[in-house]
């Protein structure tokens, strides 16, 4: 047995308006068209749904129990059909987005970007691993990855959303303060405050003082950048982060950012996502906010 929901809606007319022709109506049909409908909607059930004997189109028992169940899956086509409009208009669209701590902190403008243009879109991004990132974005775990470096996969573009450098973090009194720049070595003599996750970065800065033949005294090892960077404001050390991660410190002057040459590792932080194709219209939306924001920089 199979009922149409057309043919149901066709039913919820007729039962409704308690007649066929003004039910024809109602639709722009003929009232000839209205009843062979009705007519193939009870042969498929196998019962009458109207009694035709009386005027005003009574239902049957079997009417009865149908229109009840006519209107529900009437209202559930309405709610399904408004719900995937809703997804077209971003309206419970959500994006998802893999980077690790320190890439949040560019990432923010852009989704201060996206959000004012949808303020209703979700945007959640979690902690991945950088060697993870371009796995998830390519099996669709993730909409977007933050990476470093070009992704070497097959099926991903990315775009550079800023460039970025290493620079050492010091206390507004510290003897480096005042110097525009310092070499490795001194910054190896200081007590270092790092993450205590291991990362690409990190592998680089210990690779390179062991081509110098020099040492870093990492004393401190911490779980989030905002604990190191209070750290360094209590005096504790020193840290030698993205520079991107403590601008609004820098700019108030909380924490002093100084060069390290050798170390400065700059680098352009890049979005990777899958080819236009593979993008709901939310992730859409967002990667065209991720262009406007590096417009709005670049002008």
């Amino acid at each position: 047995m199979l009922v149409d929901l057309s043919e149901l809606q066709v039913f919820l007319f007729v039962a409704t308006e308690r007649s066929f022709s003004k039910a024809a109506e109602r639709l722009h049909k003929t009232q000839p068209a209205i009843s062979q409908t009705i007519k193939r909607l009870e042969e498929n059930l196998g019962e009458k749904l109207f009694d035709r004997s009386s005027k005003g189109g009574h239902l049957t028992q079997a009417g009865t129990i149908l229109l009840d169940y006519a209107r529900r899956l009437t209202i559930l086509k309405d709610e399904a059909e408004s719900a995937v409009r809703e997804l077209q208009d971003l309206r419970r669209g959500r994006v998802l987005i893999g980077a690790n701590e320190a890439a949040v902190h560019v990432l923010l403008p852009v989704i201060e970007n996206f959000r004012h243009e949808h303020p209703e879109a979700q945007v959640e991004v979690s902690r991945r691993p950088a060697r993870q990132i371009a796995n998830d974005v390519l099996n669709r775990t993730l909409d977007f990855g933050v990476l470093t470096f070009p992704p070497r996969e097959r099926g991903l573009l990315s775009l550079a959303l800023e460039e970025d450098e290493l620079v050492m973090l010091v206390y507004s009194d510290h003897p480096f303060a005042k110097r525009r720049r310092v070499t490795m070595e001194e910054l190896g003599k200081e007590t270092v405050i790092a993450h205590n996750d291991p990362s690409p970065v990190r592998e680089q800065v210990l690779r390179l003082y062991e081509e110098h033949q020099s040492s870093i005294n990492i004393q401190i090892g911490l779980p989030s950048l905002d604990g190191i960077k209070r750290a360094v404001e209590m005096k504790l050390g020193v840290a030698l982060l993205p520079r991107r991660c403590a601008i609004s410190e820098i700019a108030n002057g909380q924490l002093i950012a100084v060069k390290v040459p050798e170390l400065r590792l700059p680098r352009h932080v890049r979005l990777i996502y899958r080819r236009s194709e593979g993008l709901s219209h939310t992730a859409a939306a967002f990667l065209q906010a991720s262009e406007n924001s590096i417009r709005k920089v670049t002008q």
